[in-house]
């Protein structure tokens, strides 16, 4: 398959909202019970340019969104100021053929070019497919939170993997 990496922009965000919306009706990537609206994309874009957080994109030749990858704040105090969580999320109907691995090389890339120190991911710990990705590229298991969620009529348990970074290389306490 032929691809391109690029930074996703306003216009990408109907595909990233279809690209959403499926993983919230049809798995457990995202533990939301409800489609998100035009009006729920136009802020989290907004939230990711505020943050100077990537939105990448990974694209077919002729310009379709084949999915994306975007971290953001971790937590919301000074000291995890190093920590980000990401995010991948691929069309359904091309998973298992390396968008992901291309997509989280391309965040790991990024958090560390921005001086991040620990790159964390919480995936549902049935997503295996997720959790082999993540070990393949290094991220370990840090803890699980058990029952953490409720969807398809089942408890779920949340699986957090961490990947720590060389950088930044003079960290500061300042805020």
């Amino acid at each position: 398959m032929e691809y391109r990496i690029k930074q996703c922009n306003e216009i990408q965000l109907p595909e990233i909202l279809e690209i959403f919306n499926e993983a919230i009706l049809h798995s457990t990537a995202l533990y939301d019970y409800k489609p998100r609206t035009m009006e729920n994309m136009q802020t989290w874009y907004a939230a990711k340019q505020q943050g100077n957080y990537p939105v990448i994109g990974v694209f077919d030749f002729d310009d379709a969104l084949l999915g994306f990858a975007s971290f953001g704040l971790f937590r919301n105090w000074p000291a995890y100021k190093y920590s980000v969580e990401h995010s991948i999320y691929v069309k359904s109907d091309l998973r298992g053929k390396g968008l992901g691995k291309i997509l989280l090389r391309e965040i790991i890339k990024s958090a560390e070019e921005q001086d991040y120190h620990v790159l964390i991911g919480g995936i549902d710990a049935s997503n295996t497919a997720s959790i082999h990705l993540h070990e393949k590229e290094g991220f370990v298991l840090s803890g699980t939170i058990r029952q953490a969620g409720y969807k398809f009529g089942k408890w779920l348990d949340l699986a957090f993997y961490q990947l720590i970074l060389k950088t930044p290389k003079y960290p500061k306490e300042d805020s």
